[in-house]
């Protein structure tokens, strides 16, 4: 049997036609009707909304200044990292609503909703966020209560007795 020497002898061989190469998908920048791009970040029960527009670095949540709405200096440097990450500290105007959750959940959802909005805004920063880690939902929730439990799985004070 003769050697099958390149793509085109083995699809003509086996009955397939190799001739589709599968591309990256090309992302591209999705703004509203104002110039802003949109998009909803999630952490634990918390869901944020986040716009992103060009401006002077003003980052307000629930309509607070978001040092205000998150006194904790962690929560804060939590919301900023995607900034900082893509050096575009000062450049964008953020606003940001937030339901559920608590304080660290709805600070995480923030995070995750400025970076998939810096993305939809710049779609070449992508690589440097995903790289980071901050494109990626953390999907871990809490474990629901069980019958016959205390908690989820603390069960109730044994005694003999």
């Amino acid at each position: 049997m003769a050697e099958l020497n390149s793509l085109e002898e083995l699809g003509e061989a086996t009955g397939t036609v190799t001739e589709e190469v599968q591309e990256a998908p090309v992302h591209v920048q999705k703004l509203d009707a104002q110039g802003r791009a949109y998009a909803t970040g999630k952490r634990k029960d918390a869901v944020a909304r986040v716009w992103i527009k060009p401006g002077t670095g003003r980052i307000t949540v629930g309509g607070k200044d978001f040092t205000e709405y998150f006194a904790r200096p962690v929560l804060q440097m939590v919301l900023q990292q995607p900034i900082v990450a893509t050096n575009r500290a000062g450049q964008y105007d953020i606003d940001a609503t937030v339901a559920g959750g608590g304080l660290s959940g709805q600070a995480g959802a923030v995070r995750h909703g400025i970076s998939k909005a810096l993305t939809y805004y710049e779609p070449s920063l992508r690589g440097v966020l995903k790289k980071g880690g901050f494109l990626t939902r953390d999907s871990r929730v809490v474990e629901r209560k069980k019958y016959g439990k205390a908690k989820a799985r603390r069960s109730f004070q044994f005694s003999k007795r």
